[in-house]
């Protein structure tokens, strides 16, 4: 049996961010930027308070079985919840999506190499 890579978004919105907390985010804004966002699987928080208060945790997880999915979903929004409650920054509409690596589309390049790769 092969093992199945999951990729997970967690999605919010921060609520009821204190001047200090504000301040806080915005000071690490650098880090949590958008174009430096990576699936991980410690997870990885994005956000730009600048333009919204949305935020997005991107986790990477496996598993055996399909089904797994699901409690890699749950364990991606407690690891969400967590860090956002260690913290004490308030949230709101926690949500979130996961993607079975091996269940997604090849694209063009990939189904090439895998023809080239049968022939």
């Amino acid at each position: 049996m092969s093992t199945r890579t999951f990729r997970i978004t967690v999605r919010g919105v921060f609520d009821g961010l204190g001047a200090d907390q504000r301040a806080e985010l915005l000071s690490r804004a650098a880090e949590h930027d958008v174009l430096r966002a990576a699936f991980t699987p410690e997870g990885h928080l994005s956000y730009d308070l600048a333009a919204r208060t949305a935020f997005t945790f991107r986790f990477l997880d496996s598993g055996e079985e399909e089904e797994d999915i699901l409690e890699a979903s749950e364990r991606a929004e407690e690891a969400a919840r967590a860090w956002l409650t260690e913290r004490g920054y308030g949230y709101k509409n926690l949500r979130s999506q996961a993607e079975d690596l091996s269940q997604a589309p090849l694209g063009k390049r990939q189904r090439r190499a895998a023809a080239q790769k049968n022939a």
